[in-house]
């Protein structure tokens, strides 16, 4: 793990970018499609230009090599899991509140990171970051937040989503020694062998008749929030720690927020500049509390 450069900062607002602008095809794509069918295309999708990618570099993908049970584990814990866990728990949360639960992963990659990687210790710095970035992300969209009797387990449901996250990157890290191109595609091969009797079973998606801008988005959520997405997250992972890689998640909803300005003309208040400063300050703590010797908390 190196000290966080120019390059993987941009490299981290890409991922956040890319991300962010997956919520609009994921709205477009259930118009047609069902939670699963979508996550079993954008990953089938994904794996698709990722497998010709290897093979263009000649690069070996090992899903059946001797380590295929990591991959096993990573596809099924890293992304068929949680793309389960969080798909069904929106549908009974608001979506502000569902934001901050997602945005909660800094705050346990933290801790797990500490727990299970030497390198990653919490330190006074590190912890004051993460804290001040999930207060960003908390003040942005703490208007009418509300968990009760009727919501407490979609809650639950996204909350061990966003965790399955993190538990999946520290798995990955286990195996950082492997390219990122042959991880990325044999953890979607196994993530697609995992959802494809689940998806026959449950949605029968070939009785469908999908509109076409609905194909079009889980198109895009396949090769660029899935295939791309992965590589470029794997790649942060492995040059710069669970932890940093973790800021992506106060990132999302506010370029969510960018997003919905530049093409739904939404307005951008004093509320989300604030929101986006206190982000700004908890990432670059993050950062610094990895270049500096600092006594462990």
């Amino acid at each position: 793990m190196r000290e966080p450069k120019i390059l993987d900062y941009f490299l981290l607002t890409i991922l956040a970018l890319v991300w962010a602008s997956a919520f609009f095809n994921i709205k477009i794509a259930t118009y047609s499609f069902g939670p699963i069918t979508i996550a079993f295309l954008r990953i089938l999708f994904g794996s698709i230009p990722v497998i010709l990618l290897c093979l263009f570099k000649k690069i070996k993908i090992e899903a059946f090599s001797k380590d295929w049970y990591w991959f096993a584990a990573i596809g099924l814990i890293n992304l068929v899991i949680p793309f389960f866990l969080i798909a069904y728990g929106v549908k009974s949360v608001q979506s502000n509140l569902a934001a901050i639960l997602m945005a909660s992963t800094p705050l346990s990659a933290t801790i797990l990171a500490h727990i299970f990687i030497k390198n990653e210790k919490i330190n006074l710095i590190k912890v004051v970051g993460v804290l001040i970035g999930f207060s960003g992300i908390i003040f942005l969209f703490s208007d009418n937040i509300l968990i009760n009797k009727s919501n407490f387990v979609s809650a639950l449901l996204i909350l061990i989503g966003s965790t399955f996250y993190v538990i999946g990157g520290l798995l990955t890290i286990k195996i950082s020694n492997k390219k990122n191109e042959n991880v990325t595609a044999s953890i979607l091969i196994w993530a697609t062998i995992f959802l494809v009797p689940i998806t026959a079973y449950v949605e029968q998606p070939w009785n469908l008749n999908p509109r076409i801008d609905s194909i079009i988005s889980v198109i895009y959520l396949g090769i660029f929030a899935t295939g791309f997405a992965w590589l470029l997250r794997f790649k942060i992972l492995k040059n710069n720690g669970l932890v940093f890689q973790s800021q992506v998640a106060y990132l999302i909803p506010i370029f969510g927020i960018i997003l919905g300005y530049i093409f739904l003309k939404e307005v951008i208040t004093p509320k989300v500049i604030l929101a986006v400063i206190a982000v700004i300050i908890g990432i670059y703590l993050v950062k610094k509390s990895n270049t500096k010797k600092i006594t462990s908390i």
